[in-house]
């Protein structure tokens, strides 16, 4: 029986507790231009991670290669989920075992309904939560399952891209700028759900530009700066460090 951890804000639990998925010096290019620079990171099983940094400093592309897509190409270094080596997996076979990544674009299916975007999802194993499990948790996707889910507000389609993602078994979600573009509101209504989504023991790891944001909801950050870690440790620690933020993140 897995027991999550109690986490402790004011500690980098990182080295102390159990890690559920660890990222290990990985290094990864596009081409020959050299991105993620030995990036190494626990994550704990449940846990909210912020990975936050300016433009430019490999947040992205460390979410593609933990979700082992084909770019950036990883070299070097070893990725865990829950003692299953990721690092030598295809992409495919990393969501299988559970990585699962919404990216900046969402990628909603023109030409199918909100409803048919989910189903899409459940064709094959593994199968994670029924479309009334995700209608209870986004009703508004439940009002709208018929709507063609391009036509969507902004809002709706990032609630459509996560809830797709949870009608797949996952273990690990990726979020890169869930909130980018959405209204003060809109972002205040997500940070609600993820933390719903948390509380049902699903580990979480948000790329987001609005640091602030991301910082209240998370329960540890880790920053990059040029494609390397130069902070990893309690998310209150980097809201009540000024010169921290204003170093690299510049907020």
């Amino acid at each position: 029986m897995n027991v999550k951890p109690d986490f402790n804000k004011n500690a980098n639990n990182a080295a102390t507790a159990p890690a559920f998925l660890s990222v290990w010096e990985i290094e990864a290019y596009y081409g020959e231009s050299y991105i993620v620079q030995g990036v190494s990171f626990n994550v704990h099983e449940g846990e909210i991670l912020a990975l936050l940094g300016r433009n430019g400093a490999g947040k992205t592309s460390t979410l593609r290669t933990i979700a082992r897509l084909g770019d950036p190409q990883l070299q070097h270094g070893e990725i865990w989920l829950d003692h299953k080596p990721l690092h030598s997996m295809q992409s495919y076979e990393a969501a299988a075992a559970g990585i699962a990544l919404v990216p900046e674009d969402r990628r909603i299916i023109a030409g199918l309904t909100v409803e048919e975007n989910l189903q899409l999802a459940q064709i094959a194993p593994p199968i994670g939560w029924s479309l009334e499990r995700v209608y209870e948790l986004f009703p508004r996707l439940g009002e709208r399952r018929k709507q063609e889910g391009v036509t969507l507000s902004g809002g709706e389609q990032q609630m459509l891209a996560i809830a797709r993602a949870l009608c797949r078994d996952i273990k690990v979600l990726l979020l890169d700028e869930p909130y980018e573009g959405l209204a003060p509101v809109i972002v205040q209504e997500i940070a609600k759900t993820l933390q719903i989504i948390r509380d049902q023991g699903i580990t979480t790891i948000i790329v987001e530009q609005n640091a602030v944001a991301a910082l209240k909801l998370a329960d540890r950050a880790v920053i990059l700066d040029t494609g390397s870690v130069v902070f990893d440790g309690s998310a209150e620690e980097v809201l009540e460090n000024d010169a921290l933020r204003a170093e690299y993140l510049a907020i």
